[in-house]
Protein backbone atom coordinates (compact mmCIF):
# COMPACT_ATOMS: atom_id res chain seq x y z
CA UNK A 1 0.00 0.00 0.00
CA UNK A 2 2.79 2.51 -0.74
CA UNK A 3 2.67 5.26 -3.22
CA UNK A 4 -0.09 7.33 -4.63
CA UNK A 5 -2.82 4.65 -6.72
CA UNK A 6 -6.39 6.07 -6.77
CA UNK A 7 -6.72 2.20 -7.71
CA UNK A 8 -6.44 1.87 -4.06
CA UNK A 9 -8.05 4.87 -2.98
CA UNK A 10 -11.22 3.06 -2.62
CA UNK A 11 -10.03 -0.07 -0.57
CA UNK A 12 -8.00 2.18 1.62
CA UNK A 13 -11.62 4.60 2.35
CA UNK A 14 -13.35 1.45 3.20
CA UNK A 15 -10.56 0.33 5.24
CA UNK A 16 -10.13 3.61 6.94
CA UNK A 17 -14.32 3.67 7.04
CA UNK A 18 -14.81 7.10 5.29
CA UNK A 19 -18.15 8.11 4.43
CA UNK A 20 -16.84 10.36 1.77
CA UNK A 21 -13.73 11.24 0.06
CA UNK A 22 -15.14 15.02 0.10
CA UNK A 23 -12.11 17.51 0.29
CA UNK A 24 -9.43 14.74 0.92
CA UNK A 25 -6.15 15.93 0.21
CA UNK A 26 -3.71 12.90 -1.11
CA UNK A 27 -0.05 13.38 -0.85
CA UNK A 28 3.28 11.22 -0.56
CA UNK A 29 5.36 10.60 2.47
CA UNK A 30 8.12 11.42 0.53
CA UNK A 31 6.81 14.81 -0.47
CA UNK A 32 6.02 15.83 2.74
CA UNK A 33 9.10 14.66 4.52
CA UNK A 34 11.03 16.95 2.15
CA UNK A 35 9.00 20.46 3.57
CA UNK A 36 9.17 22.29 6.65
CA UNK A 37 5.27 23.25 7.17
CA UNK A 38 2.27 20.95 5.73
CA UNK A 39 1.53 22.03 1.99
CA UNK A 40 -2.18 21.59 2.43
CA UNK A 41 -4.91 23.39 5.23
CA UNK A 42 -5.33 21.86 8.49
CA UNK A 43 -9.02 21.78 8.23
CA UNK A 44 -9.00 19.43 5.26
CA UNK A 45 -8.95 15.14 5.47
CA UNK A 46 -5.37 14.10 4.29
CA UNK A 47 -4.36 10.78 3.35
CA UNK A 48 -0.64 10.57 3.52
CA UNK A 49 1.18 7.57 1.33
CA UNK A 50 4.16 6.16 0.21
CA UNK A 51 5.75 6.45 4.03
CA UNK A 52 8.36 3.52 3.14
CA UNK A 53 10.98 3.92 6.14
CA UNK A 54 11.00 4.81 9.98
CA UNK A 55 13.53 7.80 8.70
CA UNK A 56 10.55 9.26 6.20
CA UNK A 57 8.18 8.68 9.42
CA UNK A 58 10.24 10.54 11.66
CA UNK A 59 10.35 13.78 9.30
CA UNK A 60 6.77 13.43 8.28
CA UNK A 61 5.94 13.94 11.80
CA UNK A 62 8.32 16.60 12.56
CA UNK A 63 6.65 18.73 9.69
CA UNK A 64 3.09 17.36 10.73
CA UNK A 65 3.91 19.07 14.35
CA UNK A 66 4.46 22.69 12.96
CA UNK A 67 0.86 22.67 12.57
CA UNK A 68 -1.47 19.79 14.65
CA UNK A 69 -1.12 19.35 18.00
CA UNK A 70 1.19 16.58 19.38
CA UNK A 71 -2.26 14.45 20.62
CA UNK A 72 -3.80 15.15 17.29
CA UNK A 73 -5.53 11.76 16.62
CA UNK A 74 -4.56 9.75 13.44
CA UNK A 75 -5.07 6.08 11.44
CA UNK A 76 -2.46 4.28 10.48
CA UNK A 77 -2.75 1.27 7.98
CA UNK A 78 -0.26 -0.81 8.04
CA UNK A 79 0.52 -3.45 5.14
CA UNK A 80 -1.87 -5.72 5.74
CA UNK A 81 -4.74 -2.89 6.04
CA UNK A 82 -5.39 -3.36 9.67
CA UNK A 83 -6.05 0.07 11.27
CA UNK A 84 -5.11 1.74 14.33
CA UNK A 85 -5.78 4.86 15.80
CA UNK A 86 -2.49 6.75 17.56
CA UNK A 87 -1.69 9.99 17.95
CA UNK A 88 0.59 12.02 16.54
CA UNK A 89 3.15 12.28 18.71
CA UNK A 90 3.53 8.84 18.77
CA UNK A 91 3.05 8.55 14.96
CA UNK A 92 6.99 7.66 14.08
CA UNK A 93 6.93 4.87 16.43
CA UNK A 94 3.93 3.01 15.15
CA UNK A 95 5.66 3.53 11.62
CA UNK A 96 2.88 2.44 8.59
CA UNK A 97 3.42 3.11 5.11
CA UNK A 98 -0.46 4.82 5.16
CA UNK A 99 -1.42 7.43 7.64
CA UNK A 100 -5.07 9.20 7.66
CA UNK A 101 -4.95 12.97 9.45
CA UNK A 102 -8.21 14.17 10.49
CA UNK A 103 -9.26 17.60 9.94
CA UNK A 104 -8.63 20.10 12.37
CA UNK A 105 -11.74 22.51 13.77
CA UNK A 106 -13.64 24.66 11.10
CA UNK A 107 -11.75 27.55 10.20
CA UNK A 108 -8.04 26.22 11.25
CA UNK A 109 -6.43 27.17 7.62
CA UNK A 110 -5.62 30.40 5.68
CA UNK A 111 -8.47 29.36 2.78
CA UNK A 112 -11.29 29.25 5.62
CA UNK A 113 -10.50 32.83 6.82
CA UNK A 114 -9.86 33.83 2.80
CA UNK A 115 -13.77 32.65 2.45
CA UNK A 116 -15.21 34.21 5.44
CA UNK A 117 -13.69 37.71 4.54
CA UNK A 118 -14.89 37.33 0.73
CA UNK A 119 -18.46 36.29 2.46
CA UNK A 120 -17.98 39.82 4.54
CA UNK A 121 -17.46 41.54 0.60
CA UNK A 122 -19.92 39.37 -0.81
CA UNK A 123 -22.92 41.79 -2.60
CA UNK A 124 -25.71 39.61 -1.34
CA UNK A 125 -25.38 38.40 2.44
CA UNK A 126 -22.07 40.64 2.99
CA UNK A 127 -21.35 43.05 5.69
CA UNK A 128 -23.00 46.63 4.72
CA UNK A 129 -19.68 48.31 6.64
CA UNK A 130 -17.27 45.66 4.92
CA UNK A 131 -18.81 46.75 1.47
CA UNK A 132 -18.25 50.05 2.03
CA UNK A 133 -14.16 49.68 2.74
CA UNK A 134 -11.70 51.16 0.46
CA UNK A 135 -7.78 50.92 0.70
CA UNK A 136 -7.83 54.30 2.07
CA UNK A 137 -10.61 54.07 4.85
CA UNK A 138 -8.63 51.20 6.07
CA UNK A 139 -5.46 52.69 6.20
CA UNK A 140 -5.89 54.12 9.62
CA UNK A 141 -7.24 50.49 11.05
CA UNK A 142 -3.55 48.74 9.59
CA UNK A 143 -2.07 51.60 11.35
CA UNK A 144 -3.66 51.10 14.62
CA UNK A 145 -3.67 46.76 14.22
CA UNK A 146 0.56 47.12 13.43
CA UNK A 147 0.62 49.45 16.45
CA UNK A 148 -1.17 46.96 18.83
CA UNK A 149 0.68 44.29 17.81
CA UNK A 150 3.96 46.03 18.43
CA UNK A 151 2.68 46.49 21.98
CA UNK A 152 1.88 43.11 22.44
CA UNK A 153 5.80 42.15 21.33
CA UNK A 154 6.89 44.66 23.90
CA UNK A 155 4.82 43.14 26.21
CA UNK A 156 5.93 39.53 25.30
CA UNK A 157 2.09 38.35 25.67
CA UNK A 158 2.14 35.66 23.36
CA UNK A 159 -1.67 35.74 23.87
CA UNK A 160 -1.92 39.16 23.00
CA UNK A 161 0.19 38.75 20.15
CA UNK A 162 -1.37 35.83 18.56
CA UNK A 163 -4.73 37.93 18.64
CA UNK A 164 -3.65 41.17 17.29
CA UNK A 165 -1.34 38.92 14.20
CA UNK A 166 -4.98 37.77 13.31
CA UNK A 167 -6.15 41.48 13.61
CA UNK A 168 -3.10 42.93 11.15
CA UNK A 169 -3.77 39.82 8.91
CA UNK A 170 -7.35 40.58 8.08
CA UNK A 171 -6.15 43.87 7.40
CA UNK A 172 -3.99 42.21 4.30
CA UNK A 173 -6.27 39.86 3.40
CA UNK A 174 -9.73 42.60 3.42
CA UNK A 175 -7.26 44.66 0.94
CA UNK A 176 -6.70 41.94 -1.23
CA UNK A 177 -10.25 40.98 -1.55
CA UNK A 178 -11.21 45.28 -2.25
CA UNK A 179 -8.02 44.70 -4.86
CA UNK A 180 -10.05 41.52 -6.47
CA UNK A 181 -13.56 42.99 -6.24
CA UNK A 182 -12.42 46.12 -8.01
CA UNK A 183 -10.38 43.94 -10.68
CA UNK A 184 -6.93 44.95 -10.02
CA UNK A 185 -5.24 42.42 -8.24
CA UNK A 186 -6.48 39.32 -5.92
CA UNK A 187 -5.62 37.43 -2.94
CA UNK A 188 -3.27 34.99 -4.72
CA UNK A 189 -1.44 37.18 -6.83
CA UNK A 190 0.11 38.93 -3.27
CA UNK A 191 1.00 35.78 -2.42
CA UNK A 192 2.57 34.50 -5.96
CA UNK A 193 4.58 38.13 -5.34
CA UNK A 194 5.89 38.36 -2.41
CA UNK A 195 6.79 34.18 -2.90
CA UNK A 196 8.99 35.13 -6.18
CA UNK A 197 10.40 37.71 -4.56
CA UNK A 198 11.90 35.83 -0.98
CA UNK A 199 13.10 33.34 -3.78
CA UNK A 200 14.90 35.46 -5.79
CA UNK A 201 16.17 37.88 -3.23
CA UNK A 202 17.77 34.75 -1.45
CA UNK A 203 20.10 33.15 -3.62
CA UNK A 204 22.20 32.07 -0.79
CA UNK A 205 19.84 29.81 0.64
CA UNK A 206 17.47 28.67 -2.71
CA UNK A 207 20.34 28.78 -5.14
CA UNK A 208 24.08 28.69 -5.38
CA UNK A 209 25.21 31.53 -4.11
CA UNK A 210 27.85 31.56 -1.57
CA UNK A 211 28.01 34.17 1.35
CA UNK A 212 29.76 35.27 4.52
CA UNK A 213 27.44 36.55 7.37
CA UNK A 214 24.71 38.72 7.43
CA UNK A 215 26.61 42.28 5.97
CA UNK A 216 27.35 40.29 2.88
CA UNK A 217 23.47 39.05 2.26
CA UNK A 218 22.31 42.81 3.05
CA UNK A 219 24.62 43.89 0.25
CA UNK A 220 23.81 41.35 -1.97
CA UNK A 221 20.25 42.49 -1.36
CA UNK A 222 20.40 45.98 -2.25
CA UNK A 223 22.28 44.87 -5.48
CA UNK A 224 19.28 42.59 -6.27
CA UNK A 225 17.02 45.24 -5.28
CA UNK A 226 18.53 47.74 -7.54
CA UNK A 227 18.60 44.67 -10.90
CA UNK A 228 14.71 44.50 -10.49
CA UNK A 229 14.36 48.36 -10.67
CA UNK A 230 16.20 48.42 -14.09
CA UNK A 231 14.33 45.28 -15.11
CA UNK A 232 11.89 46.66 -14.84
CA UNK A 233 12.35 50.15 -16.48
CA UNK A 234 12.22 51.99 -13.18
CA UNK A 235 14.41 54.90 -13.08
CA UNK A 236 17.66 54.80 -10.82
CA UNK A 237 16.59 55.47 -7.51
CA UNK A 238 19.34 56.35 -4.51
CA UNK A 239 20.22 54.30 -1.82
CA UNK A 240 18.10 56.11 0.41
CA UNK A 241 14.87 56.20 -1.68
CA UNK A 242 11.76 54.16 -1.28
CA UNK A 243 11.39 54.51 2.45
CA UNK A 244 7.79 55.45 3.27
CA UNK A 245 7.86 59.13 4.71
CA UNK A 246 5.64 58.39 7.35
CA UNK A 247 7.90 55.76 9.18
CA UNK A 248 8.91 56.99 12.61
CA UNK A 249 11.57 59.23 12.80
CA UNK A 250 13.81 56.87 14.47
CA UNK A 251 13.10 53.62 12.34
CA UNK A 252 13.95 56.05 9.21
CA UNK A 253 17.28 57.23 10.65
CA UNK A 254 18.22 53.77 11.69
CA UNK A 255 17.80 52.67 7.81
CA UNK A 256 19.18 55.67 6.30
CA UNK A 257 22.30 54.88 8.21
CA UNK A 258 22.10 51.10 7.47
CA UNK A 259 21.92 51.46 3.84
CA UNK A 260 24.83 54.15 3.60
CA UNK A 261 27.07 51.74 5.49
CA UNK A 262 26.25 48.62 3.55
CA UNK A 263 28.01 51.14 0.63
CA UNK A 264 31.39 51.57 3.29
CA UNK A 265 29.85 55.35 4.44
CA UNK A 266 30.48 54.64 8.22
CA UNK A 267 32.61 55.55 10.83
CA UNK A 268 35.41 53.28 11.24
CA UNK A 269 35.31 52.85 15.20
CA UNK A 270 32.28 53.17 17.05
CA UNK A 271 34.73 55.66 19.20
CA UNK A 272 34.12 57.90 16.78
CA UNK A 273 30.43 58.01 17.19
CA UNK A 274 30.63 58.37 20.66
CA UNK A 275 33.30 61.76 20.24
CA UNK A 276 30.44 62.71 17.74
CA UNK A 277 27.92 62.50 20.53
CA UNK A 278 30.10 64.31 22.79
CA UNK A 279 30.10 67.26 20.01
CA UNK A 280 26.99 67.42 19.80
CA UNK A 281 25.88 67.75 23.03
CA UNK A 282 28.09 70.73 23.28
CA UNK A 283 26.66 72.01 20.74
CA UNK A 284 23.07 71.57 21.73
CA UNK A 285 24.70 73.63 25.18
CA UNK A 286 25.41 76.48 23.07
CA UNK A 287 22.87 76.82 20.87
CA UNK A 288 20.72 80.26 21.23
CA UNK A 289 17.50 80.17 19.97
CA UNK A 290 14.76 77.63 19.50
CA UNK A 291 15.55 77.01 15.87
CA UNK A 292 19.20 76.16 16.81
CA UNK A 293 17.75 74.20 19.42
CA UNK A 294 15.74 71.76 17.14
CA UNK A 295 18.49 71.69 14.57
CA UNK A 296 21.00 70.38 17.02
CA UNK A 297 18.91 68.07 18.99
CA UNK A 298 17.78 66.60 16.05
CA UNK A 299 21.33 65.78 15.19
CA UNK A 300 22.24 64.57 18.49
CA UNK A 301 19.24 62.34 17.88
CA UNK A 302 20.55 61.03 14.79
CA UNK A 303 24.03 60.09 15.93
CA UNK A 304 22.33 58.22 19.01
CA UNK A 305 20.52 56.10 16.58
CA UNK A 306 23.99 55.82 15.07
CA UNK A 307 25.33 54.39 18.23
CA UNK A 308 22.14 51.97 18.63
CA UNK A 309 23.10 50.75 15.20
CA UNK A 310 26.96 49.98 16.38
CA UNK A 311 25.84 48.48 19.06
CA UNK A 312 22.83 46.09 17.38
CA UNK A 313 20.11 47.54 18.74
CA UNK A 314 16.84 48.59 17.27
CA UNK A 315 16.73 52.87 18.13
CA UNK A 316 12.92 52.45 17.85
CA UNK A 317 12.64 49.44 20.41
CA UNK A 318 15.05 51.15 22.69
CA UNK A 319 12.74 54.05 22.93
CA UNK A 320 9.58 52.17 23.18
CA UNK A 321 11.21 50.54 25.88
CA UNK A 322 11.85 53.59 27.92
CA UNK A 323 8.91 54.57 27.57
CA UNK A 324 7.67 51.69 28.87
CA UNK A 325 9.55 52.08 31.91
CA UNK A 326 8.52 55.24 32.42
CA UNK A 327 5.17 55.11 32.33
CA UNK A 328 5.26 51.72 34.98
CA UNK A 329 7.46 53.54 37.36
CA UNK A 330 5.38 56.48 37.00
CA UNK A 331 2.27 54.74 37.60
CA UNK A 332 3.53 53.34 40.93
CA UNK A 333 4.04 56.69 42.40
CA UNK A 334 0.45 57.07 41.59
CA UNK A 335 -0.04 54.22 42.90
CA UNK A 336 1.60 54.83 46.11
CA UNK A 337 0.16 58.36 46.14
CA UNK A 338 -2.91 57.33 46.73
CA UNK A 339 -2.24 54.70 49.25
CA UNK A 340 -1.19 57.69 51.07
CA UNK A 341 -4.25 59.62 50.40
CA UNK A 342 -2.21 62.68 48.70
CA UNK A 343 -2.42 63.61 45.12
CA UNK A 344 0.55 64.33 42.87
CA UNK A 345 0.33 67.63 42.72
CA UNK A 346 0.18 67.88 46.43
CA UNK A 347 3.80 66.00 46.71
CA UNK A 348 7.30 67.43 46.74
CA UNK A 349 9.13 66.60 44.02
CA UNK A 350 11.99 64.40 46.96
CA UNK A 351 8.69 62.67 47.42
CA UNK A 352 7.77 61.36 44.01
CA UNK A 353 11.62 60.27 43.42
CA UNK A 354 11.52 57.89 46.71
CA UNK A 355 8.70 56.13 44.97
CA UNK A 356 10.57 56.54 41.34
CA UNK A 357 13.31 54.52 43.33
CA UNK A 358 11.20 52.05 45.36
CA UNK A 359 9.67 51.17 41.89
CA UNK A 360 13.60 50.47 40.57
CA UNK A 361 13.80 48.33 43.29
CA UNK A 362 11.07 46.20 42.94
CA UNK A 363 11.88 46.41 39.27
CA UNK A 364 15.12 44.60 40.24
CA UNK A 365 14.12 42.48 43.25
CA UNK A 366 11.40 40.98 40.81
Amino acid sequence: MSGIDLRNLGRIADVLGLDSLSQLTLIDGAVLAQGHVPPFPGDVPVLVTGIKSVDTAEKVQTVLTRVYPLSHPLKCVNQAGVVSEVVLNSFAGAFSPVVYITPLAVGASFEAFHEVVAHLRAPNGGCPWDLEQTHFSLRKHLLEESYETLDAMDQADTAKMREEFGDVLLQVVLNAQIGSDEGTFNMTEVLQSIYSKIIRRHPHVFGDLKVDGVGQVLSNWEALKAAERKAEGVVEKGILDGLPAALPALNQAQEFQERAARVGFDWPEVENVLDKIREEIEEVKIASNPQDVAEELGDLFFVLVNLARWKKVEAEDALRGANLKFKRRFKHIEKRARENGKTLQAMSLAEMDAFWNEAKGLEKAG
